[in-house]
């Protein structure tokens, strides 16, 4: 009989301590310049502007008054910002579906690998690659009341279209003008979540005698779950804070029908010079922004969940 003798177990020497430290270090110097940037570019702004809400300062006097909630005060018996603030929310939710909508059913006809393909997605992006500046003047130039479709309208015997002389034409021509601009960013993440989907399950749904519409509502479209709420979320935090188009297509007219609360925000800060209100109000936007995107992205991951389960 031979004996054998059981070799010791080996175990791991924990780091040292200065090893440790050097990893700490190195961290921390990496994620410095992205903390900075954040801290510069983010909070700092967001501190001012709640200082600033508390006074009443003009934007030039050197000692603005501190005034506490006084601006915030103002912001409810403010009927100006009351219709800004319906015009804003009929805007972010119209734009907000009509987005999606569009930017769903152009991914679903450009999806797949061909020269064609390729050429309409540069086409449908193309318009957001302008800045909202050029759009609005653009649009300003072709729907005006000397635009170019009415020049036509007129020439041959029609009335002018108030497309941006009536305040009801007005509001529907700046949602549209906004989707027309912004829905390729949706069509872009359409497409990425499209080419996510599982080629076998469609695969396995046609086999089974599904149709293309069946497929689409039983496996595309609960596949498509995350990309919707992306989609959903980016379009309405970025229709809430809607004013360089305005500026560009409106100019908030007919008679401030068209104001959003950003474009007044921008108003009563600089051209009333009332820089504590118009900060007041940026805050409340701000709170308001973020407490709908965090809503609707809640209701959306139930609904995932609810899908999946």
């Amino acid at each position: 009989m031979t004996l054998t003798r059981e070799a010791p177990a080996i175990t791991a020497r924990p780091p040292a301590p200065r090893r440790r430290s050097y990893d700490g270090l190195a961290s921390a110097i990496m994620v410095a310049p992205a903390t900075i940037l954040y801290v510069v570019m983010l909070i700092v702004p967001v501190g001012l502007a709640f200082y600033l809400s508390l006074t009443d300062w003009d934007g030039f006097s050197a000692d603005p008054a501190f005034v506490g909630a006084a601006n915030y005060a103002r912001l409810l018996d403010d009927p100006e910002l009351q219709r800004a603030a319906l015009v804003t929310l009929l805007i972010a939710t119209a734009g907000t579906a009509g987005l999606n909508l569009l930017g769903l059913g152009f991914a679903l006809l450009v999806n797949g690998a061909s020269r064609a393909n390729t050429f309409f997605r540069i086409v449908l992006f193309y318009p957001h690659v302008l800045s909202a500046l050029v759009v609005g003047f653009l649009w300003s130039a072709i729907l005006g009341t000397t635009g170019a479709i009415n020049n036509l309208v007129t020439t041959w015997g029609g009335q002018v279209i108030p497309f941006l002389s009536d305040p009801t034409w007005a509001t529907v021509t700046m949602i549209a003008v906004l989707v027309w601009a912004g829905f390729g960013v949706n069509v872009v993440l359409y497409l990425a979540g499209l080419q996510a989907v599982p080629h076998s399950l469609i695969e396995a749904a046609r086999i089974d005698g599904a149709t293309r519409r069946q497929v689409f509502r039983n496996v595309t479209l609960p596949a498509l779950g995350p990309s919707v709420t992306i989609n959903i979320v980016l379009s309405l935090v970025t229709l809430l804070k809607t004013y360089d188009l305005v500026v560009s297509l409106t100019a908030g007219g007919p008679a401030g029908q068209t104001q959003t609360v950003a474009y007044l925000i921008l108003w009563n800060s600089f051209h009333d010079a009332r820089l504590g209100f118009g900060s007041a109000q940026s805050v409340i936007l701000m709170l308001v922004t973020g407490a709908l995107a965090f809503v609707v992205t809640k209701l959306r991951r139930r609904g995932e969940l609810a899908v999946h389960q």
